[in-house]
Parts: C-alpha cells; sequence; structure tokens
C-alpha cells in the first residue's frame, strides 16, 4: 500500500482506541506503586491528544470523510466509556457515573442513526440539531471543546489523584462537571429526535 492510499486520520482514530486498551490493561492490572499512576496518567494524556490530532490530520490532509466521520464519534464513545467503567470497576468513581454515560450514549447514538437516514449529521453543516439552543449546546465548537477539555480533565486528574490525594476533590468535581454536562449535551437532542423518529 502507498503513503497515498493511507488515511491517516482514520490511522490515527484507531491508534488512540488501541492506546485506551493498553491504557485500561494498566489500571485494570490495580498497581500498587505510583509509576503505575504516573504511566496511566501519561497514556491518557496521549489518548486525549489523539482526538486532537486525527482531527487535524483530516482536514490539513484533506482526508475528511463520512465514515471518518463516524469513526472518530465511535472511538469517542468507546473511549470515552470504557475509561469511566474501568474507574467505577475500580471504585474510584460511582457505578451510575458510567450508567449514565452507557445509557445517554445508546439513546443519543441511536436517535443520530435515524437523523443519518434523512442526510443529517451529529455536527457540521448539515447538523440534526434544530433550534438555536440545540445548536449551541450540542454542535457548536464551544460547547464540544469545553465538554472535551471537561473529560480530559476528569480522566487524567482521577488517575493521578490515586497517587496524589489532595487532587482528589478537584478529580471528583471534574467528574460530576463533566456528567452534568453530558446531559444537558443529551437532552436537546432527545427533544429535537421527534421529526426523526416519528414516522
Amino acid at each position: 500500500m502507498s503513503n497515498s492510499s493511507i488515511n491517516w486520520a482514520n490511522f490515527a482514530t484507531i491508534a488512540r482506541v488501541i492506546l485506551a486498551f493498553i491504557t485500561y490493561a494498566l489500571l485494570l492490572s490495580k498497581p500498587q506503586t505510583n509509576s503505575y499512576c504516573y504511566i496511566g496518567f501519561v497514556l491518557t494524556i496521549l489518548v486525549i491528544a489523539g482526538d486532537y490530532l486525527d482531527g487535524q490530520l483530516a482536514r490539513a490532509l484533506k482526508q475528511s470523510s463520512v465514515f471518518g466521520g463516524w469513526l472518530d464519534i465511535a472511538a469517542d464513545r468507546v473511549v470515552e466509556i470504557c475509561y469511566w467503567i474501568v474507574f467505577a470497576h475500580l471504585h474510584w468513581i460511582s457505578p451510575w457515573i458510567a450508567i449514565i454515560f452507557v445509557v445517554r450514549g445508546i439513546l443519543v447514538d441511536g436517535i443520530r442513526s435515524f437523523a443519518a437516514e434523512k442526510g443529517f449529521t451529529a455536527f457540521g453543516d448539515k447538523t440534526m440539531m434544530n433550534s438555536n439552543i440545540g445548536k449551541f449546546l450540542v454542535s457548536s465548537r464551544f460547547s464540544r471543546v469545553s465538554y472535551a477539555v471537561l473529560k480530559a480533565m476528569a480522566f487524567s486528574l482521577v488517575i493521578l489523584s490515586q497517587c496524589h490525594s489532595n487532587l482528589s476533590l478537584i478529580a471528583q468535581i471534574c467528574v460530576y462537571g463533566a456528567t452534568v454536562f453530558c446531559l444537558i449535551r443529551g437532552i436537546p437532542v432527545l427533544i429535537e429526535s421527534a421529526r426523526f423518529i416519528k414516522d
């Protein structure tokens, strides 16, 4: 396969998912030393950076595609839900946090599949969101970046707080903040879903 035929954006997306699973394996080994905690923290930062990298590659190399967009969203969902599940399993967060993210993800992605059949996308010019408030909360760059940053802080600080207990409070604030943000961004999708599923 020649270099020109490689979709580097999709490659970066898949690579960050693989890296995330390596991180889960490390965390689930129940490390007893701070070194494991630091490694998990660094790997998580790399996973987060990969989410930024794939988007930049897609734009810079003009490799954006419908499949790439779907793959990016699917990768985001897998990575974030698995982090919450791993944290809940390790008793670092409440299991209800993981449950909320799983249920919200299933409902929102299901609705988006109905919208996709009618030619709409989750974000961008053809976003399924119709109201101004819905577009701002769900599709706007500000909302998406803010939500991503909050989750990134939650993931990294929850891990780091295992060897620095003074970070526990701010880590939990980020966790619950991300959870509230998750619900706030999901509600408009549910409200505006009627026109896609009424048939």
